[in-house]
């Protein structure tokens, strides 16, 4: 037995030779690799007896040699490497020979089951693979955020698609644990904070495309839970006629879009595309003559050709600070993430009374609320007449899955609540393999969209009461999104119960 000690860093490649159970060997420590092509037999100081042992029952002796604990590490993290891909590999055949479409994330925790011996850390390969396995299946699925949870006993993954959580895969709560330990190291958080919120950004690779990822931690009394959010870029921003909008609204957007001054403003809760929405906007108007500059907290879709500005309010970095230097800057265009208070709302007035473009959101739920609203943060009436062309309140509907809906009758309660005949034809959700048995496939916008136009600017003169602006406006026929809903749900391209989550309003 030729023994030699090689404390210098050595990059080294796994050997398999037929007739030895790479498993076994494995298992005593004692890994087999070529050096200056020679295979040799290799363990660590630490690892020294139980690999001394298997080696003296090997029939067929290879040079025995002794590495430096970091060269040794790196071979055997390698091997783990191997042994995932053959199970995962396995996995697949077994599950392509069952059922070619059943889901990875039953056979994900079956793997991580069998190969609980070897989860000792957070740099261990199989929870490198299921980490990874996640943000594939994330994509695939086409969620917009991960969510990991702890609870008593046990611990969830679950995906945001379409607006709505569903459960991915439970999972032991040790696993959990490390998996939020593997989460933290690819976003440079601190590992050995557990009593404190934490937030980071990753990025990740998949099939070429480079994708962002926010993370979020947050201590919970179980332990921690992880959300992160997938940001997209900017390629995979809808063009404005592919949101969903009627053409008579988005030929009025266009239109708006014409200007060279003045606020247009999107409105709705959170996760109601109205980020997406902006963006549309912003493609819209592009153009190399034109100066665009955004202010977002965080930055969503990555851009090329527009200067993007992060909110980071620890160095004082806030939307009035940022759109302040802004206007500094010779703007054409500029595209603010949110109006949060008073200072950001006048700063925004002023931009556009002195010749600039702004689009903006605000958290109301209709356009007549949105005209309150910035009374509210002090705006005066004179001033929203005159800086305000249009306000967009919009939300996201799921489209039901066209592979398994089914024909279903209103009930009479339903009927006379929404003011629908009560023998009209409408269809209900399911689920199939198509839709992920979700029974919906893929959202588009609805939205009401008010233009600032004289009626509006004369009753700004005597009121912003939201009640009387809304009854003013119904006069005017402004389609609703309610309206819009209930056209969805007659056509048979959404469900009662989505329409109603969304907002179908009583008759």
């Amino acid at each position: 037995m030729i023994t030699a000690n090689l404390h210098h860093d050595l990059n080294l490649e796994p050997v398999e030779i037929e007739g030895m159970e790479t498993e076994l060997f494995v298992k005593n420590y004692l890994l087999l690799t070529t050096i200056d092509e020679e295979v040799v037999t290799v363990t660590s100081q630490e690892y020294i007896v139980e690999a001394s042992n298997y080696y003296n029952k090997l029939s067929e002796k290879y040079p025995f040699l002794i590495l430096d604990e970091e060269s040794y590490e790196r071979l055997y993290n390698r091997y783990l490497e191997l042994r995932t891909d053959k199970q995962i590999e396995t996995m697949q055949e077994e599950g392509e020979g069952a059922d070619g479409d059943e889901d990875d994330e039953l056979s994900l925790t079956e793997f991580l089951r069998t190969s609980s011996d070897i989860l000792t850390s957070e740099e261990s390969a199989p929870i490198i693979k299921f980490v990874n396995a996640l943000f594939y299946q994330a994509v695939k699925k086409k969620a917009s955020d991960i969510h990991i949870e702890v609870h008593e006993k046990r611990g969830e993954v679950r995906f945001r698609v379409d607006g709505v959580l569903s459960k991915n895969v439970d999972l032991e709560k040790k696993v959990i644990a490390l998996i939020i330990s593997r989460i933290k190291v690819i976003s440079n958080l601190d590992i050995s904070e557990n009593r404190i919120p934490q937030d980071g950004r990753t990025q990740i690779k998949i099939s070429g495309e480079t994708l962002d990822i926010r993370v979020s931690i947050l201590p919970t009394f179980y332990g921690e839970r992880v959300v992160m959010r997938l940001l997209m870029q900017s390629g995979s921003v809808p063009h404005l006629d592919q949101l969903g909008f009627p053409d008579e609204t988005v030929h009025n957007i266009q239109t708006l879009l014409r200007n060279t001054h003045g606020i247009i403003l999107v409105t709705g809760p959170t996760g109601s595309g109205k980020t997406t929405s902006l963006h549309a906007f912003l493609q819209e108007v592009q153009s190399p003559e034109l100066n665009l500059i955004t202010v977002e907290d965080p930055v969503e879709y990555k851009s090329e050709t527009i200067s993007q500005i992060q909110v980071n309010e620890k160095v004082g970095l806030t939307f009035a600070a940022a759109l302040r230097s802004i206007l500094r800057q010779d703007p054409d265009i500029i595209m603010l993430g949110e109006i949060r208070d008073e200072e950001t709302a006048h700063i925004a007035v002023r931009a556009a009374l002195t010749g600039h473009l702004v689009f903006s959101t605000l958290h109301t739920n209709s356009a007549a609320a949105t005209i309150s609203r910035l009374a509210d943060m002090g705006v005066e009436p004179f001033l929203i007449s005159s800086s305000l062309l249009g306000i967009m309140a919009q939300r996201l509907v799921r489209r039901i899955c066209d592979h398994c809906k089914e024909e279903d009758i209103i009930a009479e309660e339903f009927a006379e609540e929404y003011n629908i005949a009560s023998n009209t034809m409408i269809y209900k959700s399911v689920g199939c393999n198509q839709c992920n048995y979700s029974g919906y496939s893929a959202r588009q916008s609805v939205g009401e969209l008010l233009i600032m136009n004289d009626l509006v600017k004369d009753l700004l003169k005597d009121t912003t009461d939201e009640h009387t602006i809304s009854k003013a406006l119904e006069g005017e026929h402004l389609i609703t999104i309610s309206m819009q809903l209930k056209e969805m749900l007659l056509r048979g391209e959404t469900s009662l119960d989505e329409a109603i989550r969304v907002g179908l309003a009583h008759a």
